[in-house]
């Protein structure tokens, strides 16, 4: 806002230099012409009464038979056609006006910077013009008329720090008010959004201090949250009790199970039970994790990214699982290691499962860093790579667990990374298969 308000009041400035700069060029044509004009008119009229005439060699006014000004002088054409309305509203009628400009200290005829006006001499000496104005009027059936007169051109350099200065001062009036009161209002609102970025973030946060004074809209708004935040916390607290008891009382029938199936003589029946019952236990975790995504228990730690990606791996050499890694340097990141260990070993999981092997890369980039797992499975399709990212999605519909399980594998994935600021995706490979990446921030 306060920049706006800086850029508005710029503008304006330069609108009034502008305006400025104009009424200044019409008023300083004016104030070069007029004296002229009478001077000259006043002139024209003694000698038309029989007064003394109008000499060639001393006066303000001289006569020439010719144009006296040099081909190489400046020209001002606007100052020769204000001269003429200057002269018409004198009435004189004059032919063509000529215009030059030069340095008194090329004028080297003596004669001519004595004869200039004692007046023009006087004025030399107060505002020290370092120009001259050569003005040439021809007067038809008569002649040229000649006057030589001080001309001080500044190029508006006077009036620019006038307004300069006058920018500085209001800058000063309003800017700086404004200034402060933008940060008396914004200190609530960044209070209130970090406060929003951290309860986003899971974080069990105290309620924001409300502002006494100020505008009443901030107010409302920081009660509004906090009430908000509260109730929220109420809803996510009742929903990991309701969580915890639905986990106990889903594992204590299932852990009896585990008890009696060691009474079942068959062995590989027993065997079979004994699988059904670690795949509900798999799949309820499975559920309990996603439904606690949001409000993580575990803390954020330094660890190193590429020995976690390497302990996993391992894991699933130890079953004997063909997975592949590309040894990576260390590095050092925060995050919550249990979640990032357990994303990735979903979409190794999913590699091994369709693609009958999984190849890890880590690759290290200045803003991110991006975890690959490549298979050369069947593939997705491409419009529905989308899909498979939704929770209890599977594109294979038989739900047989040898073909996969409830479809919560990507979807857990995506929302560990999500949480820690990433993002899963995921891509066909031109030569076969499929390759799912996770990117994590470096900031993370």
């Amino acid at each position: 806002m306060a920049v706006l308000i800086a850029l508005a009041l710029f503008i304006a400035q330069a609108v009034n230099f502008g305006l400025a700069l104009r009424e200044r060029a019409a008023f300083r044509l004016a104030q070069a012409t007029r004296p002229v004009a009478i001077r000259i008119a006043d002139a024209l009229e003694r000698e038309a009464q029989g007064g003394r005439p109008i000499a060639p060699d001393h006066g303000r006014i001289r006569r020439a038979t010719r144009a006296v000004i040099p081909a190489g002088l400046p020209r001002l054409p606007e100052l020769a056609a204000e001269l003429r309305t200057q002269l018409r509203e004198q009435g004189v009628d004059v032919g063509r006006i000529d215009t030059g400009l030069r340095d008194w200290a090329e004028v080297d005829d003596a004669t001519q910077r004595r004869d200039a006006s004692r007046g023009e001499r006087v004025r030399r000496e107060r505002d020290h013009p370092e120009q001259m104005l050569l003005i040439a009027i021809e007067q038809p059936r008569h002649g040229w008329l000649t006057v030589i007169v001080p001309w001080d051109d500044d190029g508006g350099v006077r009036l620019f720090w006038r307004l300069f200065l006058q920018t500085l001062i209001l800058y000063g009036v309003v800017l700086l008010p404004v200034l402060w009161i933008a940060r008396h209002i914004a200190r609530p609102l960044r209070e209130l959004t970090a406060a929003a970025q951290r309860f986003g973030r899971g974080g069990g946060e105290p309620p924001v201090a409300v502002v006494e004074r100020g505008p009443a809209d901030i107010i409302l708004l920081v009660r509004s949250f906090n009430a908000l935040q509260w109730r929220v916390t109420a809803m996510l607290d009742e929903k990991d009790r309701m969580l915890g008891a639905i986990g106990h009382d889903l594992r204590t029938p299932l852990a009896a199970l585990r008890v009696r199936i060691e009474s079942v003589d068959d062995d590989t029946d027993r065997a079979r039970m004994a699988e059904t019952i670690a795949e509900m236990n798999r799949t309820l975790d499975d559920i309990l994790s996603l439904a606690r995504m949001g409000r993580p228990s575990e803390p954020l730690t330094e660890v190193d990214l590429a020995a976690l990606v390497d302990a996993v791996v391992e894991d699933f050499r130890d079953l004997g699982q063909d997975v592949a890694f590309e040894e990576a340097a260390r590095l050092r990141m925060r995050l919550r290691p249990s979640l990032i260990r357990r994303a990735i070993r979903n979409l190794i999981e999913n590699a091994v499962k369709y693609g009958g092997s999984a190849e890890v890369r880590l690759i290290a980039e200045p803003a991110s860093v991006c975890i690959e797992v490549a298979d050369r499975g069947p593939g997705i399709p491409d419009d529905r790579l989308s899909d498979v990212f939704e929770a209890f999605t599977r594109l294979e519909t038989s739900r047989n667990r040898d073909t996969g399980g409830i479809g919560l594998g990507l979807a857990l994935a995506r929302t560990i990374v999500r949480e820690a600021g990433g993002d899963v995706r995921l891509a066909n490979r031109s030569d076969g298969g499929l390759c799912a990446t996770i990117e994590l921030p470096r900031a993370a």
